[in-house]
């Protein structure tokens, strides 16, 4: 039994130590991206997912097998081209391994479809699927200004096409250019050039930027793969939404793209599209000399066919003589009839004045006088009484309302033998109460007004005349102001 166990050869590996799963996938990680750095796949795309984070999940295939693939959001917004189902490309990057599901997977730096005959294939997929929406329609495209004030051009500021541009438009009928700085060649092209196309669209008339009033999309010629960001799909629909016409200048005049379709013109070149924006300024001064000298021509020729016309139809006129003959005739038979008219109708008049002057004889007036001076007496005799009545009856009636107002008057209460007590200050004094010891007061009788202080007490008289008296105070005689008052003076009893 021993010997039997030990004739027995050990199994490979029955001294190596034991792994885990994770370390044996991480060996496995290592090996393939250490073996694998770089790698270059050729297929087509079979699914295709953008994440909402950027990053672009696909399957690269061909007849026998499937590489997941990832490229990520910063590699995935480089492509110049939108990855489609279907599509032959050509992806570069590495092999690595995924431990948590144990497959292993591509990480694509770069991708480029595979060939031009695939890029030629997108491109009409495109083109069929922009024309079924009508952007490339002929009615949609405007007229292109016949002279634009402001030209704005979306290209490159620092190539040769910039420079063609300019030096055409000195040359023909120099203008203001604005150029929207925009790479044409590359992954950021594309959206670099819509901005261009928007921005412009967004300019408002009259603001701090001229809003151009036809715009140029330019760039040199190049490759289909030079040229794709203007096959992309944004652009032809910026292009297709810009409300100031468009002209599309883009490689040269074999090099065709989608926006040469949906813009409202398309230049072969540059060059070609400046001049389409814009008329040869000489020319156009020499057509206007040329309209000019033809308007001249025209109006002298008019001016010598009316004189012509003028002096043919005076001819026929008849002379001015034979035309005031009549007239004239006329007139100096008006004057003879008027003339006995005015001697008939004078003679009328005289008449009817001297029988009219007859009936004013000097008798006859003084007789009308006589007769006016009675009646004028006779009412200068019923005027008298009436007034003398008149006025009686006004002077009685004056005497009644005089009699009322003395009636009611406070003079008549002074006449009883009272007194109208007033301050210095012309007061109205009603109570005792109201006044205090040496006030000024002032008293008012029917026949006068007199002094008086309120408080103060008079010494009697000690004999003989008191106002005389050796030594002893003279004595105060009230002053009298008599006061004469009209008929009509009421008075104020307050």
């Amino acid at each position: 039994m021993d010997d039997t166990l030990e004739s027995q050869p050990e199994q490979p590996g029955s001294n190596s130590p034991e792994m885990t799963v994770s370390e044996l996938a991480g060996h496995l990680k290592r090996t393939v991206e250490e073996n694998y750095a770089f790698v270059r796949v050729r297929g087509e795309l079979g699914r295709v997912v953008l994440a909402k984070s950027g990053h672009l999940y696909f399957d690269i295939k061909d007849e026998g097998a499937t590489l997941n693939t990832i490229m990520w959001k910063g590699s995935a917004g480089k492509l110049p081209f939108k990855p489609e189902e279907g599509l032959e490309v050509v992806a570069e990057g590495r092999l690595s391994t995924y431990p948590g599901r144990s497959n292993y997977q591509m990480i694509a730096e770069r991708m480029r479809p595979a060939g031009l005959g695939a890029l030629m294939q997108l491109l009409e997929e495109r083109k069929k699927k922009l024309a079924t929406e009508g952007l490339f329609a002929a009615e949609r495209k405007k007229p292109i200004p016949f002279l634009p004030a402001v030209i704005g051009v979306v290209t490159s500021p620092t190539g040769a096409v910039i420079r063609d541009i300019l030096h055409r438009v000195r040359d023909r009928f120099p203008v203001h250019v604005i150029i929207w700085p925009a790479l044409v060649q590359g992954e950021k092209a594309a959206a670099e050039v819509e901005a261009g196309i928007r921005g412009f669209n967004a300019l408002k008339t009259g603001g701090p930027i001229p809003r151009p009033d036809v715009i140029i999309v330019a760039r040199g010629g190049g490759s289909i793969e030079d040229l794709w960001p203007f096959n992309e799909e944004r652009v032809v629909r910026a292009v297709a939404d810009s409300v100031i016409p468009l002209i599309s200048a883009v490689g040269h005049e074999t090099d065709t793209t989608l926006i040469d379709y949906v813009s409202d013109r398309r230049a072969p070149t540059p060059t070609g599209a400046a001049e389409m924006a814009l008329p040869v300024r000489a020319e156009l001064m020499a057509q206007v000399e040329t309209l000019g000298g033809r308007l001249t021509r025209r109006l002298v020729g008019t001016l010598e066919r009316r004189k012509l016309e003028l002096r043919s139809a005076s001819g026929r006129m008849p002379k001015l003589d034979a035309l005031l003959q009549g007239p004239r005739q006329r007139l100096d038979m008006a004057a003879q009839r008027f003339g006995g008219s005015l001697s008939r109708m004078l003679a009328r008049k005289r008449a009817r004045f001297d029988q009219a002057g007859g009936g004013l004889r000097p008798a006859a007036l003084r007789r009308e006088i006589a007769g006016k001076r009675g009646e004028v007496q006779r009412l200068a005799g019923r005027l008298a009484p009436a007034m003398e009545r008149r006025l009686r009856r006004l002077r009685d009636a004056l005497t009644g309302q005089a009699r009322v107002l003395n009636s009611v008057s406070y003079e008549s209460v002074l006449a009883r033998g009272f007194a109208l007590v007033t301050r210095g200050d012309g007061g109205l004094v009603r109570s005792a109460a109201g006044l205090a010891d040496g006030d000024r007061l002032r008293l008012r009788f029917a026949d006068g007004e007199r002094d008086a202080v309120a408080g103060a007490s008079i010494a009697p008289p000690s004999g003989g005349d008191a106002g005389q008296g050796a030594g002893g105070p003279e004595k105060v005689r009230p002053r009298i102001r008599k006061r004469v008052r009209g008929e009509d003076d009421q008075g104020n009893l307050f």
